[in-house]
């Protein structure tokens, strides 16, 4: 059966200003809460760890990790 583009997740490079995609698809999964985030919606994500995020919530939940 083939897979079309919507039905993997986008491999992306991620910036401090936007990301690259390196691998196509239509969304990435967040690194906190396992849930699909679509491209057109990604607005958070840790260039550091390369890691994207579905929300504000867990991209901050994340960062305090480290302290």
């Amino acid at each position: 059966m083939l897979m079309s583009s919507s039905d993997k997740a986008a491999t992306l490079i991620y910036g401090p200003n936007g990301f690259r995609v390196v691998r196509p698809g239509h969304f990435v999964v967040c690194a906190m809460s396992g849930i699909p985030v679509h491209l057109e919606e990604l607005r958070y994500w840790s260039v550091d760890r390369q890691e994207a995020y579905a929300s504000a919530e867990l991209s901050t939940r994340r960062t305090l990790e480290d302290l």
